[in-house]
């Protein structure tokens, strides 16, 4: 069994100290953006760039068919809502327009979106591994599928947080009532389309409210929050012995003598810093005229994610610069797969079992690639109240009823800034969890959190023992940014703080 506490401890600590003299030398009078992108030419690697395939249209297609078939068989939302309110990343509104009118079929499950040249994108709902947009002109995927159920009892019978039986009686001392409502209130600012609003303190619900059509069961797009609850479960299988954070992270495509991938470590991967090349829409130097981005690729090219991202090139070298791109949390669930195939486990129910069963999660939708790889760098969908379980796991030093479920010491490493996100001068990124280190929010540092295109966020404050959880409509993003913000302001000061 690997103990991998101490490795984790010392990490957090070396970053702390890199993040002191780094940050302290911070170019002034240049942009962010311009000294992100004249450091990473400095250090950047002499490799190639090869575009991903297929128009930008396709792509779009892709993403549509896709969005509009969870929208429909997973949230259960109204076909007419989901296409003018959801999912705008990978299917952008205005190229909706360009786009035949969805055809939705509720006996087969499916939904078929026409391009312009009269090419159908198709895609279905495929046993418990959600909705999978197929390859052009195949109509179904390439593995068998599975139905994974939880082992777990009707949540109804059982009290928060297994299940859904909340206790009744006044608020825990230490809350202020009325500034709970309001930050409540803040939530719900009409423009901002919140669908689902969760808040514990120690532990405890202590407010939620629900938009139109959306129940404490819902589950609903949660975007690239996929990506904390990946390394949440490969923070499972450290803890189980089956990987170690500083071993060189064990790719098969990796493997060639000579390769210089070999010495990407797996916490370079946890951290966005493998410095593998592609294009993401948050580069610095991202052009949106510019070729298709393999970022939103690894979503829609409907091809073996796993591979895609396992055959990118080195652009710089690992734990130099700190990137945001879906090549990592992509590769996380690479390793997820290869440690429990390995053991001869199945592969899909591993998340129910190892995981969810365990702190109560019930409505866990995660959607694969026609291959069967999971894609939670943004594909899956869960209820408010699971992503707060998710959340109440962290700032419990990932110990649930007794029992360790994530190694001692692996919360604090994700909520600390990435070494080479400090080195470029952002404090803002640590282990697939975004981190309060700039300030931006009005809350204290300690903070770290989960976060999803459209607005999805999962907020955890250790200092105050609060979880805030905030769920949308994608057509409300400008304004659900501002309004969470409000939001979060109020409710920190609305709970006593439980440490200094």
């Amino acid at each position: 069994m690997a103990k991998p506490s101490s490795t984790i401890a010392a990490s957090v600590l070396l970053a702390t100290a890199i993040g002191a003299g780094i940050v302290g030398r911070a170019q002034s009078g240049r942009s962010t953006r311009d000294a992100l992108i004249s450091r990473g030419q400095a250090l950047e690697l002499p490799t190639r760039y090869v575009p991903p395939p297929g128009e930008k249209i396709e792509h779009y297609a892709s993403g549509y068919a896709k969005i509009l078939c969870t929208a429909v068989f997973v949230s259960g939302l109204d076909p007419a809502f989901a296409m003018e309110n959801v999912g705008y990343f990978t299917a952008p509104y205005e190229a909706r327009t360009q786009l035949g009118t969805p055809k939705i079929d509720r006996q087969k499950r499916t939904v078929e979106v026409t391009m312009p040249n009269g090419v159908v994108r198709l895609a279905k709902q495929v046993g418990s591994q959600g909705c999978v947009t197929l390859p052009i002109g195949k109509t179904d995927v390439f593995f068998k599928p599975s139905t994974v159920k939880s082992a777990l009892p009707d949540p109804k019978t059982q009290p928060w947080p297994m299940g859904d039986k909340r206790p009744g009686g006044p608020l825990p001392e230490g809350v202020d009532a009325a500034k709970l409502q309001q930050g409540i209130d803040a939530a719900f600012d009409p423009v901002a389309m919140t669908g689902a609003f969760v808040v514990t303190y120690k532990g405890r619900i202590i407010a939620e409210r629900y938009g139109d059509g959306v129940t404490a069961a819902t589950p609903l797009e949660s975007w690239s929050m996929g990506k904390s609850l990946g390394g949440t479960l490969l923070g499972v299988l450290i803890r189980q012995g089956a990987y170690t954070l500083d071993q060189p992270a064990p790719i098969p495509e990796w493997q060639t003598p000579g390769d210089a991938r070999q010495s990407i470590r797996i916490r370079d991967i946890v951290n966005m810093s493998s410095g593998l090349r592609i294009i993401a829409p948050q580069d610095p130097d991202y052009d949106p005229n510019g070729p298709y981005p393999d970022h939103l690729y690894l979503y829609t090219g409907s091809v073996d994610s796993f591979t895609y991202a396992a055959t990118r090139p080195q652009q710089w070298p690992p734990a130099t610069v700190g990137r945001y791109r879906n090549t990592d949390p992509v590769l996380i669930n690479y390793l997820i797969r290869l440690a429990v195939e390995k053991r001869g486990e199945d592969y899909h129910s591993f998340p129910q079992r190892a995981l969810f069963d365990k702190i109560g999660v019930r409505t866990a939708v995660l959607d694969t690639d026609p291959y069967g790889n999971f894609l939670t760098h943004g594909y899956e969908s869960l209820s408010g109240r699971d992503w707060a379980r998710i959340a109440n796991l962290y700032l419990q030093d990932g110990v649930w009823n007794g029992e360790r479920i994530l190694p001692e010491g692996y919360a604090a490493f994700v909520g600390t800034v990435a070494p080479a996100w400090l080195a470029d001068n952002r404090p803002t990124y640590g282990g697939l969890f975004w981190v309060n280190g700039d300030g931006g929010w009005p809350a204290p540092k300690d903070m770290f959190f989960m976060s999803g295109v459209g607005g999805q966020q999962v907020l955890i404050v250790p200092s105050h023992q609060l979880v805030v959880v905030r769920l949308g409509h994608y057509k409300g993003a400008p304004a659900a940014g501002r309004a969470t913000r409000r939001a979060v302001g109020l409710l920190v000061e609305a709970v006593r703080p439980v440490r200094g």
